[in-house]
């Protein structure tokens, strides 16, 4: 087993990647805020992260011929879908678009702190593990 295949980093790197995912879907609600019709989209969020990122939501793409782009993410990993649904905001427009700016903003700060403190748990582990590593009186 390498490190990369710890359970505990396998959920902290589903959870960047969800939370990624997460910010880009924000950005798509305020970049069409001005849209008419348009309702907010939200991410549901899984209980398992690191399986959400490994199984990649079931569905797989095949490269068929030698000459086709690579399959996944880099070095071919599978890329990780999440589910998209409707999240409209507090309020409605009248030409029906049910985004709030500020409630989005929220929802990104929100995601953000929930950013960084992964980061800091993902590098902390990291720390944890070169430190049980290093050789006895180093």
């Amino acid at each position: 087993m390498g490190v990369a295949d710890l359970p505990l980093l396998g959920q902290i790197r589903g959870r960047l990647t969800w939370l990624d995912e997460r910010q880009r879907l924000i950005a798509q609600n305020v970049a069409n805020s001005d849209t008419p019709g348009y309702v907010g989209r939200d991410l549901r969020q899984p209980t398992d992260f690191a399986a959400a990122l490994r199984d990649g939501g079931g569905l797989h793409m095949a490269q068929t011929r030698p000459g086709h782009m690579p399959v996944g993410g880099p070095n071919g990993a599978p890329v990780a879908r999440f589910t998209s649904e409707a999240a409209p905001d507090s309020e409605t427009t009248l030409d029906g678009n049910a985004v709030v700016v500020e409630e989005q903003m929220l929802k990104m700060a929100e995601s953000r702190m929930a950013y960084d403190a992964a980061i800091g748990l993902y590098q902390k582990s990291l720390a944890m593990l070169r430190l049980a590593a290093k050789p006895p009186g180093r």
